[in-house]
């Protein structure tokens, strides 16, 4: 007798496994109602841009330069390392001009040109906010809807809540480009992992250098039919031993190496660009035909998006400015506005933009105060969670719209706050999905991406 028999073991055997392991693996539900996007594209810039110096215009700081923040904006709030020992917190104007945009005269700093020209299409959010004060568990919060490493990423709820539309393609796609600076805050693989839901349901990194994935070519003399023979045999031992211990990730084992095959053939077909139109790709920047950068990515992010996949994620490095910001700020903004500006538009002529939601924005924003040395060449900017902008587009969001108010400190919001779990919420319902009903029961509890909070900024709705 085996006495190290787990559940797993007995309920396999006592003959109910298998209708519990279908239970496992047909979690994807229908939409609860009718969904405005069909997909997500998720341009995450990494650092914390500066939304004083790109779209939270402060023109009243002008005369306010060098004085000190006032205790009564403040208010005693937590600071960081870098600037905890500060001995003054001098007030720095944006130095970057900007300028109204579009039918609602939105307000957009010169970094981002192409960006300004598409305001009519995109909502801004300047009112977003965090509890998170450092890199790590922002971007962990904003990923996964908790601070703490392990829950699973927004791709895999929606992945796992909808299904994958692609069978030839991983529903859930990342890609990563480095700006180009000083390399910015590491990024990890759990970002964009399945945490305790099944494995089947993580997102798929796309690498930056040589072929997309690995191994998308047989070794020489092993022909594509041998493939296929090989994949059958080892797929029909694996459903046996998946029948008798009745192990979820058994079945993930064979669906990955199907999705293999299939992204032999689909991945090679989807970075050629030798039938893209020149003058879509060249819409995209002088970059867009260089793998690994985000004007490339965001390409590609389009490919992937008409080919069915569900959840795009698209990391871009490097803008954590905490000095520098005045030479450092207007190369990440180089590096992004025309390819995000150019996906919207992409999206939007072949009729896409209707049901993909693109999102833009990073894990917070940066304080009104100077971190370090401020001189008239040169300031940086802390990192500052009470709020920060954000832009979406697509995927019934209303264009053209400017929500929430910040003080004439970028401080602290004055109307319409949106919680990082407001915001994944929201996500969620234009998904077609009730965050309060997308569970997953896992240690004796019932989990969900935004925990026990979240509201949908119906504002935000068209």
């Amino acid at each position: 007798m085996n006495l190290s028999m787990t559940r797993r073991h007995f309920f396999g055997r006592a003959g109910i496994g298998a209708a519990a392991l279908q239970s496992l693996l047909g979690a994807e539900t229908l939409p609860h109602f009718a969904p405005k996007a069909k997909r997500v594209i998720y341009l995450f810039q990494s650092g914390g841009p500066s939304q004083m110096e790109l779209f939270d215009y402060k023109p009243r700081l002008v005369d306010k330069y060098k004085t000190e923040l006032p205790e009564s904006v403040r208010m005693g709030q937590r600071l960081t390392g870098m600037s905890a020992t500060q001995s003054t917190f001098p007030v720095v104007p944006s130095r970057f001009k900007f300028a109204r945009h579009g039918q609602g005269g939105a307000w957009v700093s010169e970094l981002l040109p192409h960006t300004a020209g598409i305001v009519d299409k995109i909502a801004i959010v300047k009112s977003v906010f965090t509890e998170a004060i450092n890199h790590d568990p922002a971007v962990t919060f904003l990923q996964t809807g908790s601070q703490i490493a392990g829950r699973p990423s927004m791709g895999s709820w929606a992945v796992y809540g909808l299904g994958a539309e692609a069978k030839n393609l991983p529903g859930f796609v990342v890609m990563i480009s480095p700006g180009q600076g000083t390399g910015g805050q590491p990024l990890y693989d759990r970002l964009w992992g399945s945490g305790f839901l099944p494995t089947r349901y993580q997102g798929v990194k796309f690498r930056s250098v040589g072929d997309p994935v690995l191994y998308l070519r047989d070794p020489e003399g092993f022909s594509r039919e041998d493939r296929r023979a090989y994949l059958d045999t080892l797929g029909e031992l694996n459903q046996a031993r998946a029948r008798e211990l009745g192990d979820p990730e058994i079945a993930t084992r064979i669906a990955q190496y199907e999705m293999a095959f299939q992204m032999q053939a689909s991945v090679p077909e989807l970075v050629d660009l030798s039938k893209e139109p020149a003058a879509i790709v060249d819409s995209y920047g002088p970059d867009a035909r260089k793998a690994g950068t985000f004007a490339y990515n965001c390409l590609m992010a389009r490919r992937l998006a008409e080919r069915g996949v569900r959840f795009i994620q698209l990391y871009h490095r490097d803008w954590d400015h905490h000095g520098g910001l005045q030479n450092g700020l207007p190369k990440r903004c180089k590096e992004t506005d025309q390819p995000a500006a150019a996906l919207v538009n992409d999206l939007a002529q072949r009729g896409m933009l209707d049901d993909t939601l693109v999102l833009w924005g990073g894990e917070f924003g940066r304080t009104v105060y100077c971190q370090g040395r401020l001189t008239d060449d040169d300031y940086g900017r802390d990192h500052h969670p009470r709020c920060f902008t954000m832009w979406m587009a697509g995927g019934g969001v209303k264009p053209g719209m400017v929500l929430g108010e910040t003080d004439d400190y970028c401080y602290n919001i004055t109307a319409d706050p949106l919680h990082v779990h407001d915001l994944q919420a929201t996500i969620l319902h234009l998904m077609g999905v009730d965050h309060t009903r997308l569970t997953y029961r896992f240690a004796g509890r019932y989990f969900r991406l935004t925990d026990v909070h979240g509201t949908v900024a119906k504002k935000l709705l068209v």
